[in-house]
């Protein structure tokens, strides 16, 4: 059996998970996911957590078991709180700038490289090369 998959997935408080239709779907204040549920794999919500099991008799269940625990886990993690990924710019005369939804980027181009971001991302520069 998947270690992985065996463990339950913890529902925080302001998070709503249901499986519907063979998808689980999970609501949390900062939006909405959906994941199709693949064949051979039992989702239940039971006393806060999501429990993922499989059906031995279906193929490739074992192999599916551990990821379909992790997207739950994935999902219901980033509509609680988000994600965050952070980059550090290491070159002389390197530099990042914000101005509106655009980032500014100075990577030793001969011309500066403007980029938009899309929407529902966020991003914050922090001395001129650490941006969040």
């Amino acid at each position: 059996m998947s270690r992985v998959g065996k463990a339950p997935v913890r529902v925080v408080q302001g998070v709503k998970v249901e499986v519907k239709d063979g998808a689980v779907r999970v609501e949390g204040p900062k939006g909405k996911l959906s994941q199709k549920v693949p064949a051979g794999i039992m989702v239940k919500v039971e006393n806060g957590q999501v429990v993922v099991s499989r059906d031995e008799s279906v193929e490739n269940s074992g192999a599916l078991h551990g990821l379909t625990r992790t997207l739950v886990q994935n999902m219901v993690h980033g509509v609680s709180t988000g994600f965050t990924r952070e980059l550090d710019i290491v070159g002389v005369g390197y530099r990042a700038a914000t101005k509106g939804s655009i980032l500014n980027l100075t990577l030793g181009y001969s011309h500066p490289i403007d980029y938009e971001v899309p929407a529902g991302v966020s991003v914050k520069v922090e001395n001129n090369t650490h941006l969040v």
